[in-house]
């Protein structure tokens, strides 16, 4: 049976294996321990009046789609285009991917049901239901289009020194959810012979998945995997799955919203691209996909003329001949 359990530090969710009374979290490595195992005896990751507002799973399909506006946030910008980007990702899961619609969960500020607004806890308890119980042969999506940010790493486990963040509706009182936790939640625990793809649509979320490889393309199509695995040596792979993760622009960018041709609906550019390249045909493999976004991108840069470069990344758990792999969901 597995449980559930909040790391005495930084409260972080942490899974309880079976039997044991210390966990040591993967976030602050902090060690929790639990004196009474029965308190914390679930029959799922999440409580159960959680697991019973979310959506039944049927076939072998299963998504999670985050659209956050800021609306009722106070101190952060609105965004005027991640609801719609929300609905739009739901849409094409459906009707080009077959995702049955029971099997996706939508958190967005539009919800009725509580449990479903996209603050940190409901993010969080999202992506554990996500991979939970996932087996062989399983196609899982995670999208989210709201705000990113950076903050300063001190565990020697980023290239580049920082944390790549995504930022919950709820952001100014309980903070953001760290690329570590991120990767702790989804990546680490995924099984053999399950795929997961995550489409992150927000600043900053180049390597928000703080997964080993980033792949470096040109202009001209060459391209080459980076090992960005973390100098401190830590594991960020899988646990024989496979995970591959579309970001909106580079860890040191800005990821922009535009509007359709009337001007009258905003859409995070990331979002927009990635739906018009798939539409066009130009999804029939990882390259095929990553150069139209990037092509579609650049296009509607100068259009719109707003001075923003954003160049959309493509980072996996392995690296793989991105010209070869054929891209599905």
């Amino acid at each position: 049976m597995l449980m559930l359990v909040d790391c005495s530090s930084c409260r972080t969710p942490l899974q309880l294996t079976p039997g044991n009374r210390f966990i040591t979290c993967a976030i602050c490595h902090a060690i929790t321990r639990v004196a009474d195992l029965s308190f914390y005896a679930l029959p799922s990751l999440a409580p159960s009046h959680y697991n019973q507002s979310l959506c039944s799973v049927n076939g072998r399909k299963r998504a999670v789609i985050c659209g956050i506006s800021y609306k009722n946030t106070r101190g952060v910008p609105k965004l005027e285009g991640c609801i719609n980007d929300a609905k739009c990702m739901k849409h094409l899961l459906i009707k080009k991917f077959m995702f049955p619609e029971s099997s996706i969960l939508m958190l967005t500020e539009e919800e009725t049901d509580s449990c479903r607004i996209p603050t940190k806890h409901n993010i969080r308890m999202a992506m554990f239901w996500l991979v939970q119980g996932c087996q062989p042969g399983d196609s899982l999506v995670f999208y989210y289009s709201g705000h990113g940010s950076r903050k300063r790493n001190y565990t020697n486990d980023e290239i580049d020194e920082y944390d790549e963040t995504l930022c919950p509706s709820d952001v100014e009182s309980n903070g953001v959810i760290v690329d570590d936790e991120i990767n702790a939640t989804m990546v680490k625990p995924l099984p053999y012979g399950v795929r997961l793809h995550a489409i992150i649509d927000a600043c900053c979320s180049g390597t928000v998945l703080d997964l080993p490889f980033l792949c470096r393309m040109e202009r001209n199509g060459r391209y080459a995997w980076v090992d960005h695995s973390p100098p401190s040596g830590v594991f960020k792979g899988t646990n024989g799955g496979e995970v591959i993760s579309f970001s909106g622009c580079d860890d040191d960018q800005f990821s922009a919203e535009t509007h359709n041709q009337s001007k009258a609906i905003a859409t995070g550019r990331m979002t927009s691209s990635f739906i018009k390249a798939i539409e066009s045909g130009h999804g029939t493999t990882y390259g095929d996909l990553l150069t139209s976004i990037r092509t579609i991108i650049y296009k509607d840069e100068i259009l719109d003329g707003d001075g923003n470069r954003q160049e959309p990344q493509l980072t996996a758990n392995e690296p793989f001949d991105i010209n070869r792999k054929q891209f599905f969901l």
